[in-house]
């Protein structure tokens, strides 16, 4: 794969499609935490000399239309706040033919999704956009929408020379390191409620993988194990009303055993029902135990996980996991081996 590291970056107008779907309240950015994972490339783009670099991305579902709800506007003032050295211009998307002027060295388009032509793949769409800032490449570092076929994933290739971001490197080289050559032994661990989110991905690791780990409540709504390597919490932390609502002490003591040996894991749903503050207990120590395991290779997908996960850092900053995946269906999509869209060029 194509990355900026491969490419003459000096003096170049460079489109960036990053992922700023981030939540807001009240106008006010909450988590910062997509905004930072792009920084890596931002910097490396300012320290290789790009001339202007233009920052486009979607929030929320607008459904093709302009809403001031889902605006953008917020995310400059945060990107601003976070590069205190830079001046970040926000910019409306441009009208059919029209030049967007570009005094500052980093720019923010206004919310992609705010034209229907973004989700319809549209061609003329992402033409506009780039011939309306001149742009003479395009870096692809929102991971999280890879799977899509939009116009900033996909049409964009009509028309520009197409460069993976530092974060779909990290997000590609850690997943295709788990599917095709992983350090033994390799875990998969499963907690969630959703039994046809997670069957694919175990049938997947059947033959990957040397244990198998299925908390949450699929769990606990009494998952049935196809092979002998699939190993299904058999205790759990209830309430009052008698519902399994967190894996017990003593599945989670066995699942800490086996987590602390192993040289590759990859975590996908939590073990209970994190957002009760009483039942984060199996899914606290699991990360504990992941994040101390320096000798392994460990990611952590799907939003609830990767937002558990994000969360106890900030209490436990000492821990360290090789990628927090920002992909969600991305990264799923990715370990199922299907095609994505964003990745192709």
């Amino acid at each position: 794969m194509k990355t900026i590291k491969d490419l003459d970056l000096k003096d170049k107008t460079v489109l960036v499609r990053v992922d700023y779907n981030v939540p807001l309240k009240n106008g006010e950015v909450t988590s910062d935490l997509r905004i930072r994972a792009s920084f890596p490339t931002i910097n490396y783009l300012l320290k290789n000399g790009a001339a202007k670099i233009i920052l486009i991305s979607h929030l929320g579902r607008p459904e093709g239309k302009e809403n001031p709800e889902f605006s953008l506007m917020p995310v400059a003032k945060e990107l601003e706040k976070l590069l205190p050295d830079e001046k970040v211009d926000f910019k409306p998307l441009p009208k059919n033919g029209e030049k967007i002027e570009l005094p500052a060295k980093i720019s923010l388009l206004e919310n992609l999704r705010f034209n229907p032509g973004e989700e319809l793949d549209s061609k003329d769409f992402i033409k506009n956009i780039i011939d309306s800032v001149n742009a003479d490449v395009f870096i692809q570092d929102g991971f999280a929408v890879v799977h899509r076929a939009h116009a900033s994933t996909d049409a964009v290739k009509d028309f520009l020379p197409v460069y993976a971001g530092l974060l779909v490197e990290k997000e590609v080289t850690n997943l295709k390191s788990a599917l095709e050559n992983p350090a033994h032994p390799v875990v998969l661990l499963i907690g969630g409620s959703k039994v046809e989110d997670k069957q694919p991905l175990i049938d997947k690791f059947v033959d990957i993988a040397d244990y198998i780990l299925v908390g949450g409540k699929i769990a606990a709504d009494g998952y049935k194990p196809t092979d002998s390597k699939i190993l299904v919490a058999n205790d759990f932390d209830e309430n009052s009303e008698g519902a399994k609502l967190d894996i017990g002490p003593v599945s989670t003591a066995e699942f800490a055993k086996i987590l602390g040996g192993a040289k590759t894991i990859i975590w996908n749903g939590v073990m209970g029902k994190v957002e009760d503050p009483t039942f984060t207990t199996a899914s606290s120590i699991l990360a504990d135990v992941i994040g101390k395991n320096s000798d392994a290779t460990t990611i952590i997908c799907g939003g609830d996980t990767t937002g558990f996960v994000e969360n106890y850092l900030e209490t436990h900053p000492n821990l360290k996991y090789s990628l927090i995946s920002t992909g969600g269906g991305a990264s799923l999509e990715f370990l199922l081996g299907k095609d994505l869209p964003g990745l192709k060029f």
